[in-house]
């Protein structure tokens, strides 16, 4: 486990360390109603495909248990906007549309409960999501480092950490095994413009933990890989289409290209619930616009002139560029069509 709680209901709250305030400052935020949780996701107090989702739970569980509605009609009626507005936080990371169809089932399937047994429910569902998502992780890790050789240097981008998910990481998760295990390894981390989450959150996490670290800006990948001081990329995901096109963060297609012509593996670590068997291919995956600033401006302070700004939050990269799929039910190679269609067996 990693030496600090990402996210957790205590006390009949949702506690979230702020991201936004790492690495300077480790602060943590109470979200009361789910309100507030559903502005964490949208500000990226939280992020992270499978962290998402377990917010998504407990934003819901937070709302059912807050809610004063002692009619049944109108609290179902309730749980549902809710639901609604929980889902229309952020839209590409589909880990948080299967928590709130997972929580919204559990809800539907027990309509002639009463209204206290739900609300019991949804809260003992949001914890279970918790757990199931740290224990998931570490399946993950313990799957992916196999492909992790003793003295390898490993390349990855943006954070797929313990601070993406409940608590052990993806591809930090595979990362944070094979160091566990004993291998000597180093992890390069790429900045991750525009919001730094390889330079402030992964490098946090990794030196929090003891793994040598040593951060890179996004355009140097080409370089490092030239010269031979990469063994293996190891990205999350925060999509995957049924024939294994992935969507992450913005930057990670061309670490695919660069790793392709330079013959390192590429590695993607994800959940099954990452994998959207209902999306055909990546062309089909929603990419998140972002506010410009995070473009125009770092910690506050404004860095380019007045002119056009285009911030897309995640590339797509395509599956005949992916070494390997890890979940936590084993590693996946091409044809993804049926090798993650066979996940499900």
């Amino acid at each position: 486990m990693s030496s600090f709680k990402t996210i957790e209901w205590k006390d009949d709250r949702v506690l979230m360390i702020d991201q936004r305030s790492l690495p300077l400052r480790e602060v943590y935020i109470e979200c009361l109603m789910f309100e507030d949780v559903a502005q964490a996701i949208k500000d990226m107090v939280i992020r992270g495909a499978p962290a998402i989702g377990v917010a998504a739970a407990m934003g819901i569980a937070l709302g059912a248990h807050k809610s004063k509605r002692k009619d049944k009609i109108e609290f179902l009626a309730e749980l549902k906007e809710i639901s609604t507005v929980i889902s229309n936080t952020r839209p590409t990371a589909v880990n948080l549309f299967w928590a709130v169809k997972r929580m919204m089932n559990l809800v539907n399937e027990n309509k002639d409960k009463d209204i206290d047994w739900i609300r019991n429910r949804l809260v003992e569902e949001a914890k279970k999501i918790y757990e199931e998502d740290i224990s998931i992780c570490k399946r993950i890790g313990k799957v992916g480092s196999e492909l992790i050789k003793d003295g390898d240097t490993v390349l990855t981008h943006c954070n797929a950490g313990a601070l993406a998910t409940a608590g052990y990481g993806t591809a930090l998760g595979v990362i944070r095994a094979a160091f566990q295990e004993g291998k000597r390894i180093k992890v390069i981390a790429s900045e991750t413009r525009p919001f730094l989450q390889g330079a402030r959150l992964t490098a946090w996490e990794l030196d929090k933990d003891g793994i040598p670290v040593t951060i890179i800006t996004d355009n140097m990948a080409g370089y490092v890989m030239s010269k031979g001081m990469v063994n293996s990329v190891v990205v999350g995901a925060d999509r995957i289409a049924s024939n294994g096109d992935v969507a992450n963060k913005i930057g990670t297609y061309p670490l695919s290209i660069l790793s392709r012509f330079h013959n390192i593996p590429f590695y993607v670590a994800a959940p099954i619930s990452t994998i959207d068997y209902n999306c055909p291919s990546g062309d089909q995956i929603p990419i998140e616009k972002r506010d410009t600033k995070e473009v125009t401006h770092i910690m506050g302070n404004k860095i380019t002139p007045d002119v056009e700004v285009l911030n897309p939050a995640f590339d797509i990269t395509p599956s005949d560029h992916v070494s390997s799929i890890i979940t936590e039910k084993g590693i996946t190679e091409a044809p993804y069509s049926k090798s993650l269609r066979a996940l499900l067996g």
